[in-house]
Protein backbone atom coordinates (compact mmCIF):
# COMPACT_ATOMS: atom_id res chain seq x y z
CA UNK A 1 0.00 0.00 0.00
CA UNK A 2 2.48 2.63 -1.18
CA UNK A 3 -0.34 4.83 -2.51
CA UNK A 4 -0.01 8.46 -1.37
CA UNK A 5 -2.75 10.66 -2.73
CA UNK A 6 -1.81 14.31 -3.16
CA UNK A 7 -2.76 17.39 -5.12
CA UNK A 8 -5.67 17.97 -7.47
CA UNK A 9 -7.81 14.84 -7.89
CA UNK A 10 -10.98 15.84 -9.78
CA UNK A 11 -14.15 13.77 -9.33
CA UNK A 12 -15.12 13.18 -12.95
CA UNK A 13 -18.60 13.85 -14.24
CA UNK A 14 -19.88 10.58 -15.71
CA UNK A 15 -20.73 11.16 -19.38
CA UNK A 16 -24.11 9.84 -20.52
CA UNK A 17 -25.77 9.68 -23.90
CA UNK A 18 -29.21 11.22 -24.43
CA UNK A 19 -30.66 7.80 -23.60
CA UNK A 20 -28.70 7.93 -20.31
CA UNK A 21 -26.24 5.17 -21.13
CA UNK A 22 -22.52 5.49 -20.43
CA UNK A 23 -20.82 7.53 -23.19
CA UNK A 24 -17.38 5.97 -23.46
CA UNK A 25 -16.09 8.28 -26.18
CA UNK A 26 -16.92 11.37 -24.10
CA UNK A 27 -15.35 9.73 -21.05
CA UNK A 28 -12.10 9.16 -22.92
CA UNK A 29 -12.05 12.80 -24.06
CA UNK A 30 -12.65 14.06 -20.55
CA UNK A 31 -9.91 11.88 -19.04
CA UNK A 32 -7.44 13.12 -21.66
CA UNK A 33 -8.46 16.72 -20.96
CA UNK A 34 -7.80 16.21 -17.25
CA UNK A 35 -4.38 14.66 -17.88
CA UNK A 36 -3.47 17.55 -20.18
CA UNK A 37 -4.54 19.95 -17.41
CA UNK A 38 -1.92 18.43 -15.12
CA UNK A 39 -4.14 16.81 -12.49
CA UNK A 40 -2.53 14.51 -9.94
CA UNK A 41 -5.21 11.82 -9.86
CA UNK A 42 -8.80 11.06 -10.83
CA UNK A 43 -11.86 10.02 -8.89
CA UNK A 44 -14.73 8.28 -10.69
CA UNK A 45 -18.21 7.37 -9.56
CA UNK A 46 -18.37 9.96 -6.78
CA UNK A 47 -21.17 12.42 -6.10
CA UNK A 48 -20.22 14.63 -9.05
CA UNK A 49 -20.10 11.44 -11.13
CA UNK A 50 -23.63 10.44 -10.04
CA UNK A 51 -22.16 7.29 -8.53
CA UNK A 52 -25.33 6.56 -6.59
CA UNK A 53 -27.05 5.87 -9.95
CA UNK A 54 -24.42 3.47 -11.34
CA UNK A 55 -24.89 -0.27 -11.51
CA UNK A 56 -21.97 -2.52 -10.66
CA UNK A 57 -21.46 -3.19 -14.37
CA UNK A 58 -21.43 0.54 -15.16
CA UNK A 59 -19.04 1.27 -12.30
CA UNK A 60 -16.64 -1.37 -13.58
CA UNK A 61 -16.82 -0.19 -17.18
CA UNK A 62 -16.30 3.42 -16.06
CA UNK A 63 -13.18 2.27 -14.22
CA UNK A 64 -11.89 0.14 -17.09
CA UNK A 65 -12.13 2.95 -19.64
CA UNK A 66 -10.52 5.46 -17.26
CA UNK A 67 -7.64 3.07 -16.55
CA UNK A 68 -7.13 2.47 -20.27
CA UNK A 69 -6.70 6.21 -20.78
CA UNK A 70 -4.56 6.98 -17.72
CA UNK A 71 -2.21 4.01 -18.24
CA UNK A 72 -0.82 4.36 -14.73
CA UNK A 73 0.14 8.03 -15.07
CA UNK A 74 -2.08 9.07 -12.16
CA UNK A 75 -3.93 7.07 -9.49
CA UNK A 76 -7.59 6.24 -10.16
CA UNK A 77 -9.92 6.19 -7.15
CA UNK A 78 -13.35 4.64 -7.64
CA UNK A 79 -16.31 5.83 -5.60
CA UNK A 80 -18.82 3.50 -4.03
CA UNK A 81 -22.08 4.99 -2.76
CA UNK A 82 -24.17 2.11 -1.43
CA UNK A 83 -26.32 1.47 1.62
CA UNK A 84 -24.90 -1.70 3.16
CA UNK A 85 -21.58 -3.31 3.98
CA UNK A 86 -22.52 -6.25 1.78
CA UNK A 87 -23.16 -4.09 -1.30
CA UNK A 88 -19.99 -2.06 -0.84
CA UNK A 89 -17.94 -5.25 -0.63
CA UNK A 90 -19.62 -6.57 -3.78
CA UNK A 91 -18.76 -3.38 -5.72
CA UNK A 92 -15.31 -3.20 -4.17
CA UNK A 93 -14.31 -6.72 -5.18
CA UNK A 94 -15.48 -6.12 -8.74
CA UNK A 95 -13.59 -2.83 -8.99
CA UNK A 96 -10.46 -4.45 -7.59
CA UNK A 97 -10.62 -6.98 -10.43
CA UNK A 98 -10.73 -4.09 -12.92
CA UNK A 99 -7.60 -2.61 -11.34
CA UNK A 100 -8.46 0.66 -9.58
CA UNK A 101 -5.89 2.02 -7.15
CA UNK A 102 -8.24 2.84 -4.28
CA UNK A 103 -11.88 3.11 -3.25
CA UNK A 104 -13.69 6.21 -2.03
CA UNK A 105 -16.48 5.00 0.24
CA UNK A 106 -19.29 6.96 1.86
CA UNK A 107 -20.93 5.93 5.08
CA UNK A 108 -24.37 4.51 4.40
CA UNK A 109 -26.35 7.41 2.98
CA UNK A 110 -29.90 6.49 3.83
CA UNK A 111 -31.54 7.78 7.00
CA UNK A 112 -29.97 5.66 9.73
CA UNK A 113 -26.65 6.04 11.56
CA UNK A 114 -24.79 2.91 12.75
CA UNK A 115 -22.99 4.83 15.51
CA UNK A 116 -19.26 5.07 16.04
CA UNK A 117 -18.62 1.38 16.61
CA UNK A 118 -20.79 0.45 13.65
CA UNK A 119 -18.91 2.93 11.46
CA UNK A 120 -15.56 1.49 12.54
CA UNK A 121 -16.81 -2.03 11.84
CA UNK A 122 -18.18 -0.98 8.44
CA UNK A 123 -14.84 0.23 7.14
CA UNK A 124 -12.90 -2.58 8.83
CA UNK A 125 -15.06 -5.28 7.26
CA UNK A 126 -14.84 -3.68 3.82
CA UNK A 127 -11.07 -3.31 4.05
CA UNK A 128 -10.53 -6.89 5.16
CA UNK A 129 -12.86 -8.26 2.47
CA UNK A 130 -11.63 -6.17 -0.48
CA UNK A 131 -8.02 -5.34 0.49
CA UNK A 132 -7.69 -2.09 -1.42
CA UNK A 133 -6.77 1.34 0.00
CA UNK A 134 -9.84 3.21 1.22
CA UNK A 135 -10.57 6.94 1.25
CA UNK A 136 -13.36 7.69 3.72
CA UNK A 137 -15.81 10.05 2.01
CA UNK A 138 -17.05 12.12 4.94
CA UNK A 139 -20.09 13.73 3.32
CA UNK A 140 -23.32 12.27 4.75
CA UNK A 141 -24.99 14.91 7.00
CA UNK A 142 -26.77 12.44 9.29
CA UNK A 143 -23.74 10.16 9.51
CA UNK A 144 -20.98 12.75 9.92
CA UNK A 145 -17.70 11.22 11.07
CA UNK A 146 -15.99 13.52 13.57
CA UNK A 147 -12.20 13.87 13.82
CA UNK A 148 -11.69 11.52 16.80
CA UNK A 149 -13.48 8.71 14.94
CA UNK A 150 -11.58 9.47 11.74
CA UNK A 151 -8.32 9.12 13.64
CA UNK A 152 -9.49 5.76 14.96
CA UNK A 153 -10.33 4.75 11.39
CA UNK A 154 -6.80 5.73 10.33
CA UNK A 155 -5.51 2.98 12.63
CA UNK A 156 -7.12 0.43 10.32
CA UNK A 157 -4.79 -1.13 7.79
CA UNK A 158 -6.70 -0.22 4.61
CA UNK A 159 -7.85 3.34 5.44
CA UNK A 160 -5.36 5.72 3.77
CA UNK A 161 -7.30 8.95 3.47
CA UNK A 162 -10.35 11.03 4.21
CA UNK A 163 -12.22 13.33 1.86
CA UNK A 164 -13.49 16.01 4.23
CA UNK A 165 -16.73 17.39 2.81
CA UNK A 166 -19.71 19.28 4.09
CA UNK A 167 -18.36 22.82 3.94
CA UNK A 168 -16.94 22.71 7.46
CA UNK A 169 -13.37 24.02 7.50
CA UNK A 170 -13.38 23.78 11.30
CA UNK A 171 -13.49 19.97 11.18
CA UNK A 172 -10.80 20.03 8.49
CA UNK A 173 -8.57 22.24 10.64
CA UNK A 174 -9.11 20.07 13.71
CA UNK A 175 -8.36 16.92 11.75
CA UNK A 176 -5.19 18.33 10.20
CA UNK A 177 -3.92 19.45 13.58
CA UNK A 178 -4.70 16.17 15.31
CA UNK A 179 -3.48 13.81 12.59
CA UNK A 180 -0.14 12.24 13.47
CA UNK A 181 -0.38 9.36 11.02
CA UNK A 182 2.04 9.48 8.08
CA UNK A 183 -0.41 7.19 6.27
CA UNK A 184 -3.60 9.26 6.51
CA UNK A 185 -4.01 11.71 3.61
CA UNK A 186 -6.49 14.48 4.36
CA UNK A 187 -8.16 15.77 1.20
CA UNK A 188 -10.37 18.83 1.23
CA UNK A 189 -13.76 18.87 -0.46
CA UNK A 190 -14.65 22.37 0.73
CA UNK A 191 -14.97 23.87 -2.73
CA UNK A 192 -15.38 27.46 -1.61
CA UNK A 193 -12.30 27.27 0.63
CA UNK A 194 -9.64 25.40 -1.31
CA UNK A 195 -7.21 28.28 -0.83
CA UNK A 196 -7.23 28.25 3.00
CA UNK A 197 -7.52 24.45 3.01
CA UNK A 198 -4.23 24.15 1.14
CA UNK A 199 -2.53 26.71 3.37
CA UNK A 200 -3.70 24.80 6.45
CA UNK A 201 -1.90 21.75 5.12
CA UNK A 202 -4.50 19.64 3.29
CA UNK A 203 -2.70 17.01 1.25
CA UNK A 204 -4.88 17.75 -1.77
CA UNK A 205 -8.47 18.01 -2.88
CA UNK A 206 -11.28 15.91 -4.32
CA UNK A 207 -13.96 18.52 -4.98
CA UNK A 208 -16.51 19.22 -7.70
CA UNK A 209 -15.02 22.58 -8.68
CA UNK A 210 -11.82 20.76 -9.72
CA UNK A 211 -13.85 19.06 -12.44
CA UNK A 212 -15.19 22.36 -13.76
CA UNK A 213 -11.90 24.29 -13.58
CA UNK A 214 -9.04 21.78 -13.42
CA UNK A 215 -6.34 24.05 -14.83
CA UNK A 216 -7.12 26.92 -12.47
CA UNK A 217 -7.23 24.51 -9.52
CA UNK A 218 -3.86 23.01 -10.44
CA UNK A 219 -2.49 26.55 -10.61
CA UNK A 220 -4.01 27.32 -7.19
CA UNK A 221 -2.43 24.19 -5.69
CA UNK A 222 0.96 25.08 -7.16
CA UNK A 223 0.74 28.69 -5.95
CA UNK A 224 -0.11 27.56 -2.41
CA UNK A 225 2.72 25.03 -2.39
CA UNK A 226 5.26 27.73 -3.27
CA UNK A 227 3.56 30.20 -0.90
CA UNK A 228 2.79 32.69 -3.66
CA UNK A 229 -0.15 34.09 -1.73
CA UNK A 230 -0.99 36.95 -4.10
CA UNK A 231 -1.34 34.56 -7.05
CA UNK A 232 -3.27 32.07 -4.93
CA UNK A 233 -5.75 34.68 -3.74
CA UNK A 234 -6.29 35.94 -7.30
CA UNK A 235 -7.01 32.37 -8.45
CA UNK A 236 -9.38 31.82 -5.51
CA UNK A 237 -11.32 34.93 -6.53
CA UNK A 238 -11.68 33.61 -10.11
CA UNK A 239 -12.76 30.15 -8.96
CA UNK A 240 -15.24 31.06 -6.20
CA UNK A 241 -18.00 32.67 -8.34
CA UNK A 242 -18.09 29.60 -10.60
CA UNK A 243 -18.54 27.37 -7.58
CA UNK A 244 -21.37 29.54 -6.30
CA UNK A 245 -23.11 29.22 -9.67
CA UNK A 246 -22.97 25.42 -9.78
CA UNK A 247 -23.53 24.75 -6.06
CA UNK A 248 -27.17 23.67 -5.92
CA UNK A 249 -29.29 20.54 -5.41
CA UNK A 250 -29.15 19.93 -9.18
CA UNK A 251 -25.35 20.28 -9.21
CA UNK A 252 -24.63 17.43 -11.69
CA UNK A 253 -26.84 19.16 -14.27
CA UNK A 254 -25.14 22.50 -13.64
CA UNK A 255 -21.65 21.02 -13.80
CA UNK A 256 -22.42 19.22 -17.05
CA UNK A 257 -23.70 22.48 -18.53
CA UNK A 258 -20.50 24.25 -17.42
CA UNK A 259 -18.39 21.57 -19.09
CA UNK A 260 -20.41 21.79 -22.29
CA UNK A 261 -19.88 25.58 -22.40
CA UNK A 262 -16.14 24.92 -22.31
CA UNK A 263 -16.31 22.51 -25.26
CA UNK A 264 -16.34 19.40 -23.09
CA UNK A 265 -19.80 17.86 -23.69
CA UNK A 266 -20.65 14.99 -21.33
CA UNK A 267 -24.40 14.72 -21.93
CA UNK A 268 -27.26 15.08 -19.45
CA UNK A 269 -27.49 14.23 -15.79
CA UNK A 270 -29.51 11.13 -15.09
CA UNK A 271 -33.21 11.39 -14.39
CA UNK A 272 -34.87 12.63 -12.25
CA UNK A 273 -32.45 15.56 -12.50
CA UNK A 274 -33.57 17.96 -15.21
CA UNK A 275 -31.73 20.24 -17.66
CA UNK A 276 -31.05 23.67 -16.25
CA UNK A 277 -33.07 26.74 -17.19
CA UNK A 278 -31.90 29.43 -19.58
CA UNK A 279 -31.47 31.82 -16.65
CA UNK A 280 -29.24 29.42 -14.74
CA UNK A 281 -27.27 28.66 -17.90
CA UNK A 282 -26.60 32.38 -18.39
CA UNK A 283 -25.54 32.75 -14.75
CA UNK A 284 -23.02 29.93 -15.13
CA UNK A 285 -21.80 31.28 -18.47
CA UNK A 286 -21.08 34.70 -16.99
CA UNK A 287 -19.04 33.23 -14.14
CA UNK A 288 -17.00 31.19 -16.64
CA UNK A 289 -16.36 34.36 -18.62
CA UNK A 290 -15.33 36.09 -15.39
CA UNK A 291 -12.95 33.23 -14.59
CA UNK A 292 -11.36 33.68 -18.00
CA UNK A 293 -12.02 30.14 -19.25
CA UNK A 294 -14.46 31.08 -22.04
CA UNK A 295 -14.95 34.24 -24.05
Amino acid sequence: MALRLEGIIPPLATPFTESQELDEAALRREVRFMLDAGVHGLTIGGSTGEGHTLSIEESCRLAAVTLEETRGRVPVVSGIIRDSTREVIRYGRALKEVGVDALQITPVHYLFNPGEEGMLAYYREIGEAVQLPIVVYNVVPWATIYPPTLLRLAEQEWVVGVKQSGGDIHKLADLLRANKSPKLRILTAIDALLYPSFLLGAHGAVAAILTVLPRLCVQLWDACKRRDLDSALALHERILPVWRAVEAPDMPSRIKAALEMQGRPVGPARSPLQPISAAVREEIRMTLVGAGVIE
